[in-house]
């Protein structure tokens, strides 16, 4: 069965393995707002566990908006934990989640990264020098700077090139240059081992979409690196079906490009769809070794059958690298 709140919507997530234990972060927000579209300002990370990613146990909320006028007192939003794989004495203060924020002072249009620390995934304390990773203007484009309704600075993933011991992230992004719609690309920062972050250029090429929500970097089998991504479609006045734009494209949901290295070059040539349809049934797909040892993938439903907005997660697909790249097996 999948993980369905009796009180709440829930849609971004991100998952942290803790030995045999999956433990679920999520956005959620109460069903009694009808609403769906009021979900974003009325938003906590919720959380739950499973050793089998079907049966579920909802814990203590994660976080919650922050106090009156701080950096992150309107919204909390996506974020990721560093993996397990990370060793514990290079996370003398456990386990780290960076997070998306925002501000009542700025109507939650310009969006900062902040940390929080937990030693349990269960009890979790704000970073005092947060937010800890912002914008550089001379890259990513800032607020008003390209007829676009927010500054895009969210939804990091947070992970360490196995060649490096750098802590990179990868960020939902637009470049302060070209056409306006579609500027969309995955930020990249880097920090050393006191959380100095310094900002880098992007790791895609803007020009197909808006923007490119929720990344996820994701080691194949074959070696080569998949980066994931959800798009609710091609921006308006954008047409699929020639130049570097494939029909695909236009579906709504999860698709990725592949590169033979974690930071690419992540080349449209090889866009491919892992979760996607007309309808944007599913969104924000998650690539993960399941409690079996095989790849799967997580989405959390957006549609349901009669086209109503769902707001829970999926249960578990098997996934299975055929060609370019990872595609989920029907059943």
């Amino acid at each position: 069965m999948s993980l369905r709140l009796p009180d709440h919507w829930l849609w971004d997530f991100w998952v942290a393995r803790d030995g045999p234990d999956f433990h679920v972060f999520y956005l959620q927000a109460p069903r009694s707002l009808r609403d769906p579209d009021l979900r974003h300002w009325h938003v906590t990370i919720g959380h739950a566990v499973s050793t089998d990613l079907r049966t579920w146990e909802v814990l203590p909320d994660a976080l919650c908006p922050g106090e009156p006028g701080s950096w992150d007192d309107y919204t909390v939003w996506t974020g990721s934990i560093e993996p397990e794989s990370v060793p514990a004495g290079d996370r003398p203060e456990g386990w780290r989640l960076l997070y998306t924020g925002t501000a009542r002072a700025t109507g939650g249009l310009v969006q900062r990264i902040g940390l929080a620390t937990s030693p349990d995934l269960v009890t979790w304390t704000r970073h005092a020098g947060n937010p800890v990773l912002e914008p550089d203007h001379g890259i990513y484009e800032g607020l008003g700077q390209g007829a676009w309704h927010e500054e895009a600075w969210r939804d990091p993933w947070l992970f360490r090139d196995p060649a490096s011991v750098t802590r990179q992230v990868l960020i939902t992004a637009r470049v302060a240059h070209g056409p306006a719609a579609t500027r969309g690309v995955i930020a990249l920062a880097t920090a050393d081992g006191d959380d100095r972050w310094s900002v880098r250029e992007p790791i895609t090429r803007p020009g197909v979409y808006g923007h490119m929500e929720i990344p996820q970097l994701h080691r194949l089998a074959d070696e080569r690196w998949c980066l994931l991504f959800s798009v609710p479609g091609l921006p308006d006045g954008l047409e699929a079906g020639s130049g570097q734009v494939p029909l695909r494209a236009a579906l709504r949901g999860t698709h990725y490009l592949v590169a033979d290295a974690p930071m690419g070059p992540f080349e449209w040539q090889s866009h491919g769809v892992l979760l996607a349809d007309e309808a944007g049934t599913w969104y924000g797909a998650k690539l993960l070794e399941g409690p079996d040892g095989r790849l799967a993938c997580l989405a959390w439903v957006a549609r349901d059958a009669r086209g109503a907005f769902a707001g829970e997660l999926s249960d578990p697909m098997e996934v299975r690298v055929e060609g370019v790249g990872p595609r989920v097996v029907p059943g």
